[in-house]
């Protein structure tokens, strides 16, 4: 157990709700980016629409609690929540909100999830060594980095297929009708996924701070004050918009039509809801451009801009390490003072 003043530990645990917040803001680009692109939603419109099923995640962790599996994984399941120090968990999300914060100047939309995975990771390696890693956890997140993205387009691509043939007797009037309804609907439970599994991340870094300085009582668990909290959060951060990765996302990579908006959201979801279940903290960015790509790619592979493609997926291969070596910087200059 480590000591900690109370006014430190207030100021850890808003630093980390800093970080859920700039989570939202910087994905708040994959639940709503589809329905800008199509014009479905107004910009003002989309991010209101998205803040609301963001936090209404929250009443289906209530109804289904498994879900909160993920919150687990990040709290004490990457780095050994034994050897978990208040430093390490300043510098996991120094180093996260860094490399949030260079990528949403850049418009780069890449993972606040894996982000904070690579800050936890060069955090805690740098305070205990590699024998302090949770490889079993660590293992699984990085082989959802490759899985998420194909797994989102295959998916979109089925869901295109799926619907094309169901409705492939409809006159176009109706089928246009029918899918406007449909990317809504869609949408709706994308937003509901990304603010599920991407709010727990922060819970589970809150959770492990109270547990390493002893203001948890008994088991490692996310007390209910904690998931309110960053479920309120992430909204509010979805709410201030982050329009650089919303032209990228929904305008950039592939022209998108209201059936190719559903696709994607329904493919998206599909793997981000399944992804909470078994406790993985998948990235929403990852998965749903892979579910966009995959929609485009249904149609025609030359409707996707494969070279905004690739600056993507560049990001995503370089998130983990450069978050881990500037959180590993940061937990070291605590150690100066």
């Amino acid at each position: 157990m480590h000591e900690l003043a109370f006014p430190l530990l207030a100021g850890l645990i808003l630093l980390a709700l800093a970080f859920d917040f700039l989570n939202g803001l910087h994905d708040a680009a994959n639940s709503i980016a589809t329905v800008v692109a199509t014009r479905l939603l107004r910009p003002v419109q989309a991010v209101m629409f998205a803040a609301f099923f963001n936090f209404a995640a929250y009443f289906l962790s209530i109804s289904f609690p498994e879900l909160h599996r993920v919150a687990e994984t990040i709290g004490a399941g990457l780095i050994d929540k034994n050897l978990v120090t208040p430093a390490v968990v300043f510098g996991a999300l120094v180093g996260a909100m860094f490399w949030n914060i260079v990528t949403w100047i850049k418009g780069i939309p890449s993972s606040s999830s894996h982000a904070l995975v690579g800050g936890i990771v060069g955090a805690g390696v740098a305070h205990a060594g590699f024998e302090g890693i949770q490889w079993s956890g660590l293992n699984k997140t990085v082989i959802a980095i490759f899985l998420s993205p194909m797994l989102g387009m295959l998916l979109a691509m089925l869901v295109m297929l799926a619907s094309s043939w169901a409705l492939r007797r409809a006159t176009a009037k109706f089928a246009e009708k029918s899918f406007r309804r449909l990317h809504l609907f869609s949408s709706a439970a994308y937003s509901i996924s990304h603010g599920l599994n991407d709010a727990q991340k922060t819970m589970g870094i809150i959770a492990v701070l109270l547990y390493s300085t002893g203001y948890l009582d008994g088991e490692f668990h996310v007390p209910h004050w904690v998931a309110i909290s960053c479920y309120i959060a992430i909204a509010l951060g979805t709410l201030s918009g982050g329009w650089k990765i919303i032209e990228t996302m929904g305008g950039r990579i592939t022209k998108l039509s209201h059936h190719q908006g559903f696709a994607a959201s329904t493919g998206g979801s599909i793997m981000v809801f399944a992804a909470s279940w078994f406790g993985i903290p998948v990235s929403t960015t990852h998965t749903i451009t892979g579910s966009v790509i995959g929609a485009g790619v249904a149609r025609r592979a030359s409707a996707v801009r494969w070279g905004v493609a690739s600056n993507v997926v560049v990001a995503w291969f370089i998130t983990i390490p450069a978050s881990a070596v500037v959180a590993a910087i940061f937990y070291s200059l605590t150690r100066l003072f």
